[in-house]
């Protein structure tokens, strides 16, 4: 890095290069208080529910999907052999985002979104992907919303039995069970779905790094805890006890929830292009560009993440805003942008390794080569940004298997999270 850059991010209390292994131990050290109901940022909710052991045949389960920006919802169908099939997929915008919402209308918009698919399933798997406590009927209780959504009526409701009276007054048959999980149960689940008869796993994580962030794994029997094996969910977005630069500081207050979900801000799609341009206009404050150069990045109105990972993928994009700034700048202007990007970028992919880390160890498995725990990564923040995925893989590989002797295996599959979500809502 150079050491204009250096120097301007340690200014501002941006620290890039983390140590993953420290965080992950503090990381872990409040997964634990929370398993022991202490006091603790991430909330450890119980699931009471584990991968069942054989696949579902010959039923059918709507699904829904919501969570970021999109609600998606469908039908699956599981043959004979127990291969499942979607169809009547529909995707809308999540009921919320664009403008505040009360309960009554968050549940009417979201039966109005199911209406294509009324009375083709007597069950749901509502994939809700925001923090609830799970209660052991299968339904969850808001515990508050994430990614920006706004209806804050909805906060402490029991959302499966809203949804029922909601599809009820449309005339909607008895719905048996609507069984709601997070994003991370759904992707824990399709892993272990989706593991072919040659694999063999020990363990089980699933982690979603898009919109939002989030972990879950299966945590094994614990007399101290007062816990049998189950999935656990993290909320690791929650976490608290990291270090935020004077970006994060400022983007924070202009946030839903200012104060809260620290470390979700830091790594997660929603925050990594508005932390970004925070970013750049303060270097462009501070004279590291020239003066051309900084009055253009002053006049950026907004910055998604979409439009960083252009730039990053190709500097000289004229196509992306940044890469048409530095289509007139100096090579050192676009160098500096370019390294203060990859910082944020790196820096999300180390805490990302960290709450892997923290839940492999937790899982206690993984100990054998043969037999690694199974990780499912969701989300294209994960996937597509610039070398996220590439750079968790090495932390991974540095860490957890050279380090402390856990091995380990990321896998992906199709519709994950639909699948996940149609198997949670066949757990009895």
């Amino acid at each position: 890095m150079k050491p204009s850059v250096s120097s301007f991010l340690s200014k501002h209390n941006f620290v890039n290069h983390v140590d993953i292994y420290s965080v992950a131990n503090a990381i872990l050290d409040d997964m634990r208080k929370g398993l022991r109901k202490e006091k603790s940022d991430q909330d450890m909710i119980r699931t009471f529910c584990n991968p069942p052991e054989a696949s579902a045949k010959g039923k059918s389960v709507i699904v829904i999907d919501a969570g970021g920006t999109n609600f998606r919802s469908c039908l699956v169908t599981f043959d004979a052999n127990g291969l499942p099939q979607i169809s009547e997929m529909e995707k809308t915008k999540m009921p919320g985002v664009e403008k505040e919402l009360s309960r009554k209308d968050f549940f009417a918009q979201i039966a109005d979104n199911l209406e294509h698919l009324k009375n083709k399933a007597d069950r749901i798997g509502f994939c809700f992907s925001y923090p609830m406590e799970i209660k052991e009927n299968g339904d969850g209780v808001l515990l508050g919303f994430s990614k920006e959504v706004k209806a804050p009526e909805v906060v402490g409701c029991e959302v499966g039995k809203c949804l029922k009276e909601a599809l009820a007054e449309r005339g909607w048959n008895t719905i048996k069970r609507i069984t709601l999980c997070n994003d991370t149960v759904a992707a824990l689940l399709a892993g272990a779905a989706c593991a072919s008869d040659a694999d063999r796993y020990s363990s089980y994580i699933g982690f979603i790094l898009g919109t939002g962030m989030n972990a879950a794994y299966i945590q094994p029997d614990c007399d101290c805890c007062k816990i049998n094996k189950q999935i656990i969910v993290c909320e690791s977005g929650k976490f608290l006890s990291v270090n935020r630069s004077d970006f994060d500081i400022e983007f924070d207050k202009t946030t839903v929830k200012p104060g809260t979900f620290f470390l979700e801000k830091l790594c997660s799609g929603a925050y990594l292009g508005p932390v970004s341009l925070i970013a750049l206009k303060a270097a462009a404050r501070d004279g590291l560009f020239a003066a051309e150069t900084a009055k253009s990045i002053e006049g950026i109105e907004s910055l998604s993440l979409i439009e960083m990972d252009k730039f990053l993928h190709g500097p000289f994009n004229a196509d992306c805003i940044l890469g048409a700034i530095a289509c007139k700048a100096s090579c050192e202007d676009v160098d500096t942008i370019f390294q203060i990007l990859d910082a944020i970028v790196e820096r999300s992919a180390r805490y990302s390794a960290a709450i892997l880390i923290a839940c492999a160890i937790q899982t206690g498995e993984g100990k054998n080569a043969s037999e690694p725990v199974c990780i499912l990564c969701d989300g294209t923040t994960f996937f597509k940004t610039w070398r996220i995925k590439e750079r968790v893989y090495g932390y991974l590989d540095t860490i957890l298997t050279n380090q402390l002797g856990i091995y380990w295996n990321i896998v992906s599959c199709d519709n994950d999270i639909t699948l996940g979500a149609a198997i949670s809502g066949l757990i009895d």
